[in-house]
């Protein structure tokens, strides 16, 4: 084995980065591993805007610096905190900028097996390299969780494909498409389409599809009434970002409600009129089944209103989101997945976000269910590295203990 480090960060998108960065300025030896923002980069489609806010949108370094602000007003982008769309080149862009800046140490091969010894963690790398690290963080994000409805199974993978399958959109020109879902990756990537002279259809089981509103300015009453935060207006929304550690004490089936419910699918203000105007919209519909006739794709909806129809294209996309499920993490070993504690195949987490397995620790989409819904966007990328590089920051190079990696399974 050629290098030991103390802690290996497995993902170099905004948590990957953020944690990298806090860690470096807090002199703990760390190596960031994976291609910088590479989700961000290949699994949306281009052209796409980001529908959080320009201040919602930063990664964190502790001394915040290198702001999205910053670093656009150095190049003379456009940028606003509020009220402008910040392009998701733009912040593919920032990102790389980001980790070349504050992370002296980083590897973009990936990790294809992580696995745990008394001494601590071995990591082996796409190439067949080996590293020993004391602590281990995933900051994997969610493009390993892609969900697809299993009534879609029946078209296979030449028919419905995921809509993080499509970063260049000119292959479907001349086709028709349905897209399955009415949040932000759905009906974003329709408008685009629509743009390209795409014929697109649009199935939700919203009805009507909640966009959300552009950034206005607010008296104080509606202040007052509706805080702001970075996870968008509300008191609710506010007490996600305000109180994680709180979240983190209440009941597992609370928590779980929350992150279920709370900041739900919802497309951006900015693709509303395009969908509106160009795309064919079927509302209040779930799909229940799907076939096959002459190569093109049928899929039947149930309506809300107790009818159904059918709808036949070229393609389906299904933007179906995401389901957090560790056991899709094939790098991690099976000894590891045998001593990890989960609900809802989700880690349960210490109030320092490390796991049942002692030194391993997750962050981001994973987090959520320990955290609660701030852990799912960009934002709560400042809670999670703060906190954590505190925690690994006080406990550098520390043994890992073999007594208590030999508890039973969880």
């Amino acid at each position: 084995m050629s290098t030991a480090i103390d802690v290996a960060v497995i993902g170099a998108g905004p948590y990957g980065l953020s944690v990298g960065a806090h860690l470096a300025h807090a002199n703990v030896e760390a190596c960031v591993f994976g291609q910088p923002m590479q989700f961000w980069q290949t699994a949306m489609p281009e052209g796409m805007v980001l529908k959080s806010e320009g201040f919602a949108s930063t990664l964190w370094h502790p001394k915040g610096s290198l702001t999205l602000g910053s670093y656009c007003a150095a190049r003379q982008l456009p940028y606003a905190d509020r009220g402008l769309p910040v392009p998701l080149q733009t912040f593919c862009d920032y990102g790389v900028a980001f980790g070349d800046r504050f992370i002296p140490w980083s590897d973009r091969r990936a990790i294809s097996d992580l696995s745990r010894n008394e001494s601590g963690f071995e990591l082996t790398l796409d190439d067949g390299e080996t590293m020993a690290a004391q602590r281990v963080v995933l900051a994997t994000g969610i493009g390993d969780f892609t969900y697809i409805p299993p009534e879609l199974a029946a078209l296979g993978s030449e028919l419905c494909t995921h809509s993080t399958a499509h970063r260049a959109l000119d292959g479907f020109n001349g086709k028709s498409v349905l897209v399955i879902g009415g949040g932000a990756s759905g009906v974003e990537l329709a408008g685009l389409l629509s743009q390209k002279g795409v014929h697109v259809t649009v199935a939700a089981r919203q009805d009507p599809i909640p966009f959300c509103g552009p950034s206005q300015k607010r008296s104080l009453l509606e202040r007052i009434k509706s805080p702001e935060s970075g996870l968008g207006t509300g008191w609710r929304s506010l007490a996600c970002v305000e109180a994680p550690l709180l979240f983190h004490a209440m009941p597992q089936s609370f928590r779980h409600m929350i992150v279920r419910r709370h900041l739900g699918p919802a497309p951006g203000w900015t693709s509303r009129e395009a969908v509106e105007r160009d795309v064919d919209l079927v509302l209040g519909a779930t799909p229940i089944s799907a076939t096959i006739s002459n190569d093109r794709a049928q899929v039947s909806f149930r309506r809300n209103d107790g009818g159904s129809v059918t709808i036949e294209a070229d393609h389906v996309v299904a933007a179906t989101g995401f389901r957090v499920d560790l056991r899709r993490l094939r790098f991690l070993s099976p000894t590891i997945m045998q001593h990890l504690r989960m609900a809802d195949h989700t880690p349960v987490l210490s109030p320092w976000f490390e796991t049942s397995v002692p030194g391993l620790f997750a962050v981001g989409g994973p987090a959520a269910n320990s955290f609660g819904p701030l852990l799912r966007f960009v934002y709560g990328a400042g809670f999670a590295a703060s906190r954590l590089a505190r925690h690994l920051g006080r406990t550098a190079r520390r043994p890992a203990s073999g007594p208590a990696w030999k508890l039973a399974p969880a």
